[in-house]
């Protein structure tokens, strides 16, 4: 379920436009107009909004954003403006090619999202960018395990519907307890098989047949045999695949936790899962650290940066507090 809260009659983007042309003009932004209006529009208003623009204006809206607003406001909100498949290619990019690449970013996009939503991010990574999304990981990830499961990842065709058959989920199981745990060393090859090539229900199924046969989890046995990127791409796999909602919770508490707040994390996770699961990300939040997402948001954030989050993060809700 979304956060996102949307007016029952919204303007049409022509007035919306018109409106942020306003709050660009004169001495200063009015900061405050620009994110009522952005941060409470979906996906497709967003894109007839800029579309708009461009058209009055005869300037793109993005840009004049970024010559309007600085620092992690910024990037939240430019981020915010594309459509989900333009932000990912986004994402990925700058996380595959920034100075300091950590890749975490490009391999949390890539391992939480569907085949078709795969697909689609790869023709319009290659649209946005002029090269393909596989020449990129190659050139920019080194070689090995990790290289090689984002690869299969994104090319592998996989089931998305919920129907699961048991038997080859026991046996892959079995396979991944050979492959890990019971021998001296790691068979990645059948680890970059199964998680590549498995849909999300057949892969949930595993971790459950893995647990009633092993004692302990599928995360656990990943956990204890891989480690590095390669880890924490099966790592996202199987949680996602289980538990999207209390894997996004877990990212977001780790990256406010602690002294400073991660905050190019925060806005990836906040701003990629609005229109998705934020309701189920903030309820796993609660149960586990006993304190609301908007409230720890609140807390490590500040000025219009806060309020942009927390306008897409939506209200504190009876389920946000049970």
């Amino acid at each position: 379920m979304a956060t996102l809260t949307v007016p029952p009659v919204p303007p049409s983007p022509r007035d919306d436009a018109m409106q942020l042309y306003r709050a660009f003009k004169g001495f200063g932004c009015d900061t405050s107009a620009v994110i009522n209006i952005l941060a409470h529009r979906d996906a497709t208003q967003r894109a007839y909004i800029q579309q708009e623009y461009k058209a009055m204006y005869s300037e793109e809206l993005s840009k004049r954003l970024a010559s309007e607003l600085s620092g992690k406001l910024e990037t939240a909100v430019l981020l915010w403006l594309h459509d989900p498949a333009g932000r990912d290619a986004t994402i990925i990019r700058k996380s595959l090619t920034a100075d300091n690449k950590t890749l975490e970013g490009a391999t949390e996009v890539i391992c939480s999202r569907t085949p078709s939503q795969l697909q689609y991010l790869k023709q319009i990574y290659h649209s946005m960018f002029g090269v393909y999304l596989e020449h990129d990981i190659q050139t920019n990830t080194s070689p090995g395990d990790h290289q090689k499961l984002l690869l299969a990842y994104i090319s592998t065709p996989r089931h998305e519907g919920p129907e699961v058959n048991r038997e080859i989920a026991q046996k892959d199981a079995k396979g991944l307890y050979k492959a890990g745990e019971k021998k001296l060393g790691t068979d990645e090859k059948t680890f970059i098989h199964i998680f590549s090539e498995r849909s999300a229900a057949h892969l949930a199924a595993v971790s459950s047949y893995y647990h009633d046969m092993y004692g302990h989890s599928l995360k656990k046995a990943v956990k204890n045999e891989t480690s590095g990127a390669f880890g924490h791409a099966l790592l996202t796999i199987i949680q996602c695949a289980v538990n999207p909602g209390k894997y996004f919770a877990k990212v977001l508490h780790k990256a406010m936790k602690g002294l400073g707040t991660d905050d190019s994390t925060l806005i990836r996770v906040v701003v990629t899962r609005t229109e998705v699961d934020m309701q189920y990300i903030k309820a796993a939040y609660l149960k586990k650290h006993k304190k609301t997402l908007n409230d720890e948001v609140h807390s490590e954030t500040s000025s219009h940066y806060r309020t942009f989050l927390l306008s897409l993060l939506g209200p504190i809700t009876s389920q946000d507090v049970q």
